[in-house]
This record gives C-alpha cells, sequence and structure tokens, in this order.
C-alpha cells in the first residue's frame, strides 16, 4: 500500500468516525444523562459571567465550542440572547456559529475532499458540483433546514468543492432570520423560560417550522437546480 493510499485511508476513517460521534453527541444531548449539563438557567448565567468578566470574544468561542461540539444550534443561540441582551446575545450567536463552521469545515475539507475525489461515484460527485457551484444559495437553502447537526453538515460540506466564504456568507444569511427574531422578541422569551413548559413546547414549535419552511423551500430548489446529467 502506497504512502498516499495509507494516509487517505486514514483520513476517510477519520471522518466517518467524527461524524459518527458528533451525531453521537447530538442525541446524547437530547436523550442521555448528558441533558444534565445543557441546563438552561444555568448556561444563562454561566454565559453572562464569562460575557462580563472576559469580554464578547470569549463568549464568541464559548459559543463556538458549544456548536462544534453538537450542542443544537437553536438552544445556544436562545442562551446567548437571554444571557448578553438581545443585539450582543445576536452577535454572539452569528459570530460564535461562523467560527465553527469555519472550523468544521476546515476539517471536513482536510480529512474528506480526496476521498470525495476517489472514491465517490458520479452521482454523488455531480450533486456535489452543483452544490458547490450554487455556493451562497445552497448553503442558504441548507441552514434553514435544520435536519442534521451544526457541525455535521458543516464537516460534510467540507469534503465538498464549496469554498469557505460562501459557507460562511450563506451561514450568516440563512441564520439571520430565526436569529433576528429571537432577539426581536428577547423580552417575551424570557418570561416564557420562567414558564418551563411553555418555553419548550416554543422552542418545539419553532423547530418544527424551521424544518416545515426550509424543507418546502430546499424540495423547490433542488427541483430547479439539481438535475441530474443526461
Amino acid at each position: 500500500m502506497s504512502t498516499n493510499h495509507r494516509e487517505l485511508t486514514w483520513k476517510s476513517i477519520a471522518l466517518i468516525l467524527s461524524i459518527l460521534v458528533l451525531i453521537g453527541l447530538a442525541v446524547a444531548w437530547k436523550w442521555s444523562p448528558l441533558t444534565q449539563l445543557l441546563d438552561f438557567d444555568g448556561l444563562v448565567v454561566a454565559l453572562r459571567r464569562v460575557g462580563d468578566a472576559m469580554g464578547m470574544p470569549v463568549a464568541i468561542g464559548s459559543f463556538a465550542l458549544a456548536v462544534t461540539l453538537a450542542v443544537p444550534l437553536t438552544f445556544v443561540t436562545l442562551v446567548a440572547i437571554l444571557a448578553l441582551g438581545a443585539w450582543n446575545g445576536m452577535v454572539c450567536a452569528v459570530a460564535g456559529a461562523l467560527v465553527s463552521a469555519a472550523i468544521s469545515f476546515a476539517v471536513g475539507c482536510y480529512l474528506g475532499r480526496d476521498m470525495l475525489d476517489q472514491f465517490a461515484g458520479q452521482r454523488v460527485k455531480f450533486l456535489s458540483t452543483q452544490f458547490a457551484q450554487r455556493g451562497v444559495l445552497a448553503v442558504i437553502v441548507l441552514r434553514m433546514v435544520p435536519i442534521a447537526p451544526f457541525a455535521v453538515v458543516n464537516m460534510v460540506a467540507g469534503a465538498t468543492p464549496l469554498r469557505l466564504p460562501h459557507l460562511l456568507l450563506g451561514t450568516a444569511i440563512g441564520m439571520l432570520p430565526s436569529t433576528l427574531a429571537m432577539a426581536f422578541f428577547w423580552d417575551q422569551l424570557v418570561k416564557m423560560q420562567e414558564q418551563s413548559t411553555q418555553f419548550g413546547a416554543v422552542l418545539f414549535c419553532l423547530t418544527v417550522v424551521l424544518i416545515v419552511v426550509g424543507g418546502y423551500l430546499a424540495l423547490r430548489w433542488m427541483r430547479g437546480h439539481l438535475r441530474q446529467p443526461q
């Protein structure tokens, strides 16, 4: 086995394991004892203290770390807005998401781009190329369909020919509507957060709406743009 082939093999294994670990973490944050670490009130207080004591850059870094470890993006965004206030929280959420996206994208690029070139079939390569050619628009649509952990989507995107600036711009635009809505209604969210049942229902409904609307838009976009080669 040549050196290049061995390197490609371990990179492929590392990428697959990384994706599986992130999916496992996403499941664990919701349905395992790890959920105890996601105490909403405690995280709001902790992030507020971090922001007050160490400044916005550290708060952004904390946000990015959480999202990179597959903590749900919507959940962490709500924590940031309630901890830092509407606009500071929105800045923290968008900046932290972009930092996390860049990290996961870089990992996917390093581990997976050669694997895609060598092992992917023609259909996968075609769809990957079409996705990359749509760039910003493709990422915006993807961000509106939260069907996979944020970090997993970014890592898989890194394995495609998609350019990092397109990923970051599409991520910022795709996040903006829901983040603005949460920032605008942050005072109502504070009141609802005190009633855990109502707050959980709102978070659940928000996720469902994002999936339904985003899924509809994604299907329309894919039918119009990702056509198979003749």
